[in-house]
């Protein structure tokens, strides 16, 4: 799809080759297992929570800008069909910067917004014309 996946955690990488060795849906995980032991990157991302982590995912544009942040709390799962869900949509709107993309929007033909004051209030009526 044309993007870059890296997972980071404050684990060790032998840690992560465990999770991968033993954890059958890791089993053919083929994007770069980061770590940052010292949380220098979970810092920047204000997901450091004094030796540990939060559960975060983050979706970043080639040019460096933050298009998307989810941050979980350790006890809560993040959701790969969301997250493509909205990495999809931010690929729709670089090429449709004046369209939004409502919560249920899935792919491309889907339903979109034009956003602005007339559409406050209004977003169902828009969607269910």
């Amino acid at each position: 799809m044309g993007c870059e996946i890296v997972t980071v955690s404050a684990d060790t990488q032998f840690v992560h080759l465990a999770w991968q060795r033993e954890e059958k849906d890791l089993a053919d995980v083929k994007f770069a297992m980061g770590s940052d032991r010292n949380g220098v990157l979970a810092k920047q991302f204000g997901v450091w929570n004094g030796g540990f982590c939060l559960r975060g995912a983050y979706l970043i544009a080639p040019d460096g800008k933050l298009m998307n942040a989810e941050v979980n709390f350790l006890n809560l799962g993040r959701n790969i069909d969301e997250i493509m869900r909205k990495f999809k949509a931010n690929l729709y709107l670089s090429r449709k910067a004046t369209e939004g993309c409502p919560s249920k929007w899935k792919d491309e033909g889907d339903a979109t917004l034009q956003p602005g004051p007339d559409m406050v209030g209004k977003v169902h009526e828009a969607l269910n014309k």
